[in-house]
Parts: C-alpha cells; structure tokens; sequence
C-alpha cells in the first residue's frame, strides 16, 4: 500500500484514489485561484478542459455565473456544497482539497472549517496556521480524518516574522503530530524562497499531505514569474521523482499564476509534462 494511502487510512479508512483521478499516476488537478477572475463552477470546467483530474478550492471564490453571491466559504449551506459535489461528478472531477484556509483561533470556528471539509469530501485542508494553533489543529485532524498540510509562501525581507518558507521550521511544528499533519509542499514558493525543493520534500517523508506545483523563471526571487513546466529553474524531473521514490499518494494541484483570463492552454501543457514524464519514466 503507498505510503500516503496507508497514513490516510489509520482512522476509519478512507479508500485508495481510482485511476480515474490520475494523471502518470498522480492524483492531479487544479488549484482554482489560478481561475479566481471566474466562478467555482468555471474553475472545474476550465480544469476538466485542460486535462486535470481533480479540484482544490480555494475560499471566497464565487460559486456559478448563474450565482455569484454564494461563495465557497467554510460557513456555505449544505446546498452549496451540494452544488459543488455534483458539477464536480458532471465534469469526472475529483474534490480533493480546500486552502488556503485561515484557520480561526476559536475551536468552534476552527472545528466549522473541518466541518465544511468533511461534507465536501476531502481529504485534507490547506492552512498557514500559527505556532499556538497546532495542538488544535492536530485534534480536529484526529477527529475528522482530514489531513492538514502547511503551505509556505516566499521569504520576503519585509516580512521577516514570516517563518513557514523554511521546511525545517514547518517539519519542526509536526514532527509530533498525527501524520496526517503535515506539508503542503509549495515547490514553486520553495524556489523562490532558495530552498531546494526536492531535498526540503525528503525532510516530510511520509508527512507530505499535497503539492502545489509549479515551475519559475528564477531562483531566489519572491516576485519570480510562473512559466509551463519544465521551462523554468525549478527541478520538476526531481520532485517527481522524490514523490514516486516516497510512493506519495495525496493530490498534486497545478498552479500557474500568470495570464488569468487565459490558462487553459498552458496548464493543459502543464498536465501533459506530468504524463510525459511517466511515459519516459515508466510505470511505478
């Protein structure tokens, strides 16, 4: 049994991933904020054109053209998140994720996001929480069964406080937790941050709960322009082989963050650089 699948599985189990959700054997979709100037609804559809699997949602984004008042929010109607469920099944999407997600400090509103994430059927949540919230967060993670994964965004001088780039400072909040607490690994964010992403994945072995994936024209740079995969600096052959090697099993969401009205084609390049990469690599 691959490892992630295994971690996932240790309170009352949750059932592998199907092949109809991969891509090269991932379990691979989109993050809808690349699709933030559209609707939810417009966000799987323009997901599904471009080849991808599965959805991670992000909050606030405007549920359908047809209603644009109802958001995607930890607060929606069971309604709402009815809605959602059957556009995805109508399109062959899988739900997989939600995030970022601001946690609240309060464990009612806290307990309302893993709430939502359970009716929405996924399997993990995306957080930047604080040092103080993890001992909550590991308890609703226990309780729930919904993984967490703490993303990062670049180091920046002018905000010198903000520690999550730094994987070891992120493995250090929870390398005690249950192991679905872990990281969403931001490799593109990574990179601009100059930590190596394949080695900073080795470091959540067993612990890496998703992937945002992404390519970049330079290292180093937090304002690094996003490009298709494979054309950038960022070492995309390695992490997926890292992934592979870890026999990860949670989702990867691509993420291309540039040209908003139009990214339906070089996402749908993005998708064929994974199932590229596993026909030179061969099946696992």
């Amino acid at each position: 049994v691959a490892m992630g699948v295994f971690v996932l599985q240790t309170n009352a189990a949750q059932p592998p991933i199907g092949p109809e959700y991969r891509v090269g054997g991932f379990v691979l979709g989109c993050q809808a904020y690349m699709f933030h100037r559209f609707t939810a609804f417009e966000a799987m559809e323009k997901t599904a054109a471009a080849g991808g699997k599965t959805i991670e949602f992000y909050p606030s984004q405007p549920l359908s053209p047809d209603d644009r008042t109802t958001k995607v929010v930890p607060s929606a109607s069971d309604d709402t998140i009815e809605k959602l469920k059957a556009k995805a099944k109508q399109l062959g999407l899988l739900i997989v994720n939600f995030g970022v997600v601001a946690i609240p400090k309060d464990e009612a509103g806290a307990r309302q996001v893993f709430e939502f994430a359970k009716k929405l059927g996924v399997r993990a949540i995306t957080i930047e929480p604080s040092a103080d919230q993890i001992d909550l967060i590991d308890r609703l993670i226990k309780e729930y069964n919904i993984g967490a994964g703490i993303h990062c965004h670049p180091k920046r001088a002018s905000h010198p406080d903000y520690k999550l780039w730094d994987p070891n400072y992120v493995f250090s909040l929870v390398k005690n937790c249950d192991p679905r607490f872990g990281v969403c690994a931001d490799v593109g964010h990574w990179t601009r941050s100059n930590v190596d992403a394949v080695a900073a994945l080795k470091i959540f072995e067993g612990r890496v709960i998703s992937v945002h994936l992404k390519d970049i024209v330079e290292s180093g740079n937090p304002e690094a322009t996003d490009v298709p995969l494979g054309l950038g600096v960022t070492n995309v052959k390695g992490i997926l082989r890292e992934l592979r090697r870890q026999k990860f099993d949670g989702n990867i969401s691509i993420e291309y963050e540039r040209d908003w009205e139009n990214t339906v084609p070089d996402i749908a390049q993005c998708v064929g650089y994974v199932r590229g990469f596993a026909d030179a690599e061969g099946k696992p």
